[in-house]
This record gives C-alpha cells, structure tokens and sequence, in this order.
C-alpha cells in the first residue's frame, strides 16, 4: 500500500529529489523500526478513514469511483509533474538501479509467464506482474529510506524507473487490451501521449532535462493539486475494503498469492544476490538495495486497476497482503544487513 510520500505513493509530493552525496548516505540502524512503523501507521490511518467512509456510505455509491478518477486524471499526473520537474535525472545512473530494474523485470517476467501458461488473460497478467514488482518506493519508501538509511534521496532511482519507464509501458499494455475497438497505428503509437499519468510523467522528466525551472505561480497550484493523490488512492482503497472477502481466496487465489510471494520474498532476495554477487555492493549501499526491493507493491496499482476496470480484486488483495509481510520483511532486512 502506500505510505505517504513519506506521503505519496510513488511519488514523493514538495519533496525535493536530488542525488545524494555519498558522505550522506548512512545507515541508521537504530531507527529502522521506527521508519518502518511510521510509514505503515500513516497508511493505515488513512486507509481505516476510508473504510469508515465506505461503510457509512459517505461518499454515496460512487465515492470510490470518482476518488479513483480524481487521482488518476488530475492528482496523480500534477503530482508526477511536479516532483519529476524538480528531480536530478542523474539519480538513474547508478549500480544500485540496475540491481533494481533487474530483479523487477525478473520477478514481473515470472508472474508474465505464468500468467501466459494458466491463460489468466492480459489485463489480469499485467496488473499481477505490476503487484509483483512495483514497489511503494514514495509512501513507504521515503519515510523508510529517511529512518533507516537517513537519506530520503535514495528512493529516487526507482520513482524515476517505476514513473519513467514502467508505468507508461503497462498503461499502453492495459490501454491496447482494454477494449476491442479497432485502432490504428498510429493511434497504437500515441497511445502513451493520451494517458494523463504518462504524460505527467514524461513532461516533468522533459522540464528536468532541460533544467527550466517552473514558475512559482504555475507551480504552487499543480502542487496543491498533486498533494490530493496519495490521499485520494487511499481513501479509495480503504472503502474498496468493505464488504471485501478476506484476501488470498476466491477465484484469484493463484494469481495473489503468486504475486505476494515474488514481491514479498522473491525480489528482496534476489535484489541482494545481484547486489552482493553481481555488483559487489556491501554495507549501506547493500542495505539500500535490499531494503527497497522488499517494499510492498505500491497502492497506486489499485487506482490503475480501477480506472482499467481489470483484476481490481487481484490488486487490492495483493498489495493488502505484500504490504502486511512487509513489516517482519523489512525489519529482518535491516536487522541482518543494517
């Protein structure tokens, strides 16, 4: 689920994101218990609103449906807008991310794979392989990142890899599966351009490129704006969870528990064998890797899922699960590697 970019889900919110220099990046095991539960307690807290929500009926019928699409449409891409514009792209450029976007296309191309022998379908495979391997890097990741590794920079490669290169590759997939009307190539081709979290992403990466600085009066407003994300999809997710049957049963039972298994145990360990094998990281810089591939799958997942109107229960079952084995998870990980 997500954890509040130390706030926002994938997606730190007036968080400034720069490189961190290396004299910062300390490990601070002392408080990884405290990271860890203080990312969770925020998600949970507003998460048990939702609920509330729901089951007092609010927000009438459709309450969900319209906090679903106002993070998908408006929030989510202001909040990518903003804090990708003010991003140092050259966070990407690290051994460390490799590591990351290796054991994500692993374990996302194990799920795709199983996906394609039992015929779960494209759009289910795809949010599953997305549960799998897409970690709640902003709201959980900050905060953790903050408390055990005392550097909230850290988490920024993979926001940008998760909001750069994944999460336009996946909506297109959903985009092309999610109907059966016929379309061209050149609509095929421009399809990233018509999604408003692609193009939120993609325009603030461009403004980071060139390195223009928005102007305040154009700024403030997309911030104010993006800063409703985070707690837009977890409202959402928390009414979602009335009337819910208990998670890991029911006719997605293979497809959940598979993705909680890859995003829970498979992905952390092999983060750490590519890290400590392949690369040859030890001691922070290890610790960092590991700790963030053992994030849970991110809460952003379920807005996707909705707004597709494809495996929502797969998703939500999904991150409930990987998100509560996340906390013995993560304070395992610091306890033998912090």
């Amino acid at each position: 689920m997500t954890s509040g970019d130390a706030r926002q889900e994938d997606w730190p919110h007036d968080h400034h994101v720069h490189a961190a220099p290396a004299a910062r990046f300390r490990v601070r095991p002392g408080r990884a218990m405290q990271g860890v539960l203080t990312g969770f307690t925020v998600i949970a807290a507003i998460i048990g609103v939702g609920y509330v929500i729901g089951r007092l009926k609010y927000l009438g019928e459709n309450g969900r449906e319209v906090l679903t699409k106002l993070a998908f449409y408006v929030a989510t891409p202001a909040l990518l807008f903003t804090t990708l514009a003010r991003t140092d792209l050259s966070v990407i450029l690290s051994s460390r991310l490799l590591v990351t976007a290796i054991s994500t296309a692993v374990v996302a191309g194990v799920f795709v794979a199983v996906g394609a022998l039992r015929r779960w379908g494209v759009g289910r495979t795809t949010i599953g392989a997305l549960c799998s391997g897409y970690v709640n890097a902003g709201n959980l990741g900050i905060p953790i990142a903050v408390y055990v590794l005392g550097d909230a920079s850290l988490v920024a490669p993979v926001l940008l890899l998760q909001q750069i290169v994944i999460t336009p590759i996946a909506l297109t997939v959903l985009d092309l599966s999610g109907s059966g009307e016929k379309r061209t190539v050149w609509q095929r081709l421009t399809i990233p351009l018509r999604n408003p979290v692609a193009v939120g992403s993609l325009c603030g990466v461009m403004v980071s490129s060139v390195g223009w600085t928005v102007p305040e009066l154009v700024l403030e407003p997309l911030v104010l704006i993006g800063n409703m994300s985070v707690p837009a999809v977890l409202l959402a997710f928390g009414i979602s969870l009335h009337g819910s049957a208990l998670p890991g049963r029911g006719p997605d039972r293979g497809p959940v528990l598979l993705s909680v298994a890859l995003k829970s145990a498979g992905q952390p360990l092999l983060a750490w064998a590519l890290a400590s094998w392949v690369f040859g990281l030890s001691g922070a810089a290890l610790l960092g890797v590991v700790i963030t591939s053992a994030l849970p799958a991110a809460q952003n997942l379920f807005t996707y899922a909705s707004r597709y109107g494809v495996a929502e229960r797969l998703a939500r079952e999904s991150i409930l699960l990987s998100t509560m084995l996340s906390v013995p998870v993560l304070i395992t990980v610091a306890a033998l590697l912090g």
